[in-house]
């Protein structure tokens, strides 16, 4: 991989990144470095269908959420029709996100991340170098002012 772009791998202001199991993190970063290894020796349409299936990708966070929102309508109609003890489950879950929301991290994300998701800043970086080896950006330079609004810039 070209070290240019090793730099751009890992999102700065990446939260969950950040807060998530480290060997997890590698495990996702070490997958990532050698897809985009595979794909720079691979024909323009395999790479076109890759950059697709990331654009479909669900990020971490996504992913959460909608995890949470069937939790929490499972939860109501459940404390609604069957007992009010499932009431606890809607109230667990908010607080989760809330915790997301404020930290960048709540107990879901680390088993999220050990199933490997991603966050929207890596499937971005992965987009992002996969579009510099197809030469998506040949004329400019790396680092002009241009680019500042790429993944991982902030």
């Amino acid at each position: 991989m070209d070290a240019r772009l090793e730099q751009f791998l890992v999102p700065r202001s990446d939260r969950v990144r950040r807060h998530g199991p480290e060997k997890a993190n590698e495990e996702v970063l070490r997958e990532m470095r050698e897809r985009i290894d595979w794909y720079a020796s691979r024909p323009q349409d395999e790479v076109e269908r890759r950059l697709d299936e990331l654009d479909r990708e669900w990020d971490l966070e996504r992913v959460l959420q909608a995890k949470a929102a069937v939790l929490s309508l499972a939860g109501l109609v459940l404390g609604v029709t069957r007992d009010r003890k499932w009431l606890w489950v809607p109230g667990v879950v908010a607080g989760f996100l809330l915790q997301h929301a404020v930290s960048g991290w709540c107990p879901p994300v680390g088993v999220l991340r050990r199933w490997k998701l991603r966050t929207r800043e890596e499937l971005s970086a992965e987009k992002f170098a996969l579009r510099v080896q197809r030469g998506d950006f040949r004329g400019s330079e790396v680092g002009h002012s241009a680019s500042s609004e790429g993944p991982g810039w902030g």
